[in-house]
């Protein structure tokens, strides 16, 4: 194992969006078995310090990896299209009036049928657009689109973050 191998490469997988998660799970449990500090215990404090820094490694890698919206962010920053969500935020016309619709959508909402509707048709988004992640990255290499194809992605993650407050409230 090398610290400065990228998480595909730790894990021994393709760099690709398109990841089997049993793969991925299985992967990440043997790696934190290997680098476990416990196995180190008789070589010294030094050696357990090295596993540790494995350890956190290997963890910082299977949470990239296992999530969608991650691991397409990162494929994107390797391949020279930072996301730059902080000071990128421009979107298409059309994706913007569809987030101005959900969000009257969500005020509006009354009843908890009423948000999980909305739930329903924006995870229904959510996985179309994910699928046209996987496109740019894996068949097209279109990094500069799947970019904003992620930074349009992190919009939606938020949003269903408001529509999980929004049925709290209601349950309250």
């Amino acid at each position: 194992m090398n610290l400065q191998s990228n998480d595909f490469e730790l894990f021994g997988v393709e760099p690709r969006f398109a990841q089997d998660a049993a793969v991925l799970a299985e992967r990440w449990k043997e790696l934190q078995r290997q680098a476990h500090p416990d196995k180190f215990a008789a070589q010294g404090a030094a050696a357990q310090r090295v596993a540790m820094q494995w350890s956190v490694r290997i963890n910082e890698a299977w949470q990239r990896l296992k999530d969608p919206l991650k691991r397409a962010a990162y494929l994107c920053e390797l391949h020279g299209a930072p996301i730059r969500a902080e000071d990128n935020t421009a979107m298409p016309a059309a994706f913007l009036m569809e987030q101005m619709e959900w969000r009257e959508a969500l005020e509006d909402a009354a009843t908890a049928a009423d948000i999980d509707a909305l739930d329903q048709q924006v995870q229904i988004a959510r996985r179309a657009m994910l699928g046209r992640c996987q496109l740019l990255l894996d068949d097209e290499y279109d990094w500069a689109q799947a970019a904003q194809q992620v930074r349009a992605l992190m919009f939606v993650a938020r949003f269903l973050a408001d529509i999980d407050r929004r049925r709290e409230q209601l349950e309250q």
